[in-house]
């Protein structure tokens, strides 16, 4: 196991990195929460994160985002989601376009991400599974009458709640919530696409979050990369790991280029 610190890092490690990338075709990037706060989206989980803030409501942010609570309260519901984890103005960071820049060098590269903002298609990315879902694109529970994600904002009634224009059910983002298991499909595929890769680069995330940590031991490939600011556990050997900010590593990376 290679572990490389912020500070002082051997830039030979870096270069260690590049070679990898070039000596690999199927590469799968595996984000978590970090590639979001690399564009300055709010954490669940950390100390500081959205689910451990005393922000006013009746219950916790954990509790807010589960099925029976919409069902019960979406009035609170939508207050909270719109006001403490939906960004549509946020832009892509480095992080997300970091796939980008190894698609454009002829890799063939599958996003799996367990973050819910789209960030990574509004980069470019070409293949990307979304394991808890999407703010992109909305559902009414009623009638099933799909809308774009942002048009969702100039849906909402008196209360604050989205509302369908054909039949006045509610309207909410396709995402995952507690209580609501993972899309089948989904998961299928993204076991699929890390056990074919060549190389798996896990960013921004801690790989506590289950099931969607374990999909990493579906890799059988020679490269498995972890970068993130904070120490994480991994029971794998041979691990190149970058203790460090992403978008500082992806940056240099592309600087230096894979040709």
């Amino acid at each position: 196991m290679i572990l490389l610190q912020g500070k002082g890092r051997d830039l030979s490690n870096l270069d260690l990195f590049i070679k990898q990338i070039k000596e690999s075709k199927k590469i799968v990037f595996f984000g978590g929460a970090g590639v979001s706060t690399a564009s300055g989206i709010p954490d669940f989980r950390s100390q500081s994160g959205v689910y451990n803030k005393k922000l006013g409501y009746s219950v916790s942010g954990e509790e807010i985002l589960s099925i029976r609570f919409l069902n019960a309260n979406p009035k609170e519901f939508f207050d909270f989601s719109f006001n403490h984890i939906y960004f549509p103005e946020v832009l892509p960071s480095i992080a997300h376009k970091f796939p980008v820049f190894l698609e454009e060098n002829n890799k063939d590269v599958t996003v799996v991400t367990q973050n819910i903002d789209g960030l990574h298609q509004v980069a470019g990315s070409k293949k990307v599974i979304e394991l808890h879902g999407t703010q992109n694109t909305a559902t009414c529970l009623k009638c099933n009458k799909k809308y774009d994600g942002k048009e969702v904002l100039n849906l909402r009634d008196k209360d604050g709640i989205p509302r369908c224009t054909y039949d006045n059910g509610i309207v909410r983002h396709d995402v995952v919530l507690f209580g609501q298991n993972l899309n089948n499909a989904d998961i299928s595929n993204a076991i699929e696409a890390i056990s074919n890769a060549d190389m798996l680069i896990v960013a921004g995330t801690s790989l506590n979050v289950y099931p969607a940590a374990g999909l990493i031991y579906y890799f059988n490939g020679k490269y498995l990369v972890l970068v993130n600011k904070e120490r994480v556990n991994i029971r794998e050997d041979n691990v190149l790991i970058f203790q460090d900010d992403m978008n500082k590593v992806f940056k240099e990376v592309i600087e230096k280029g894979i040709d």
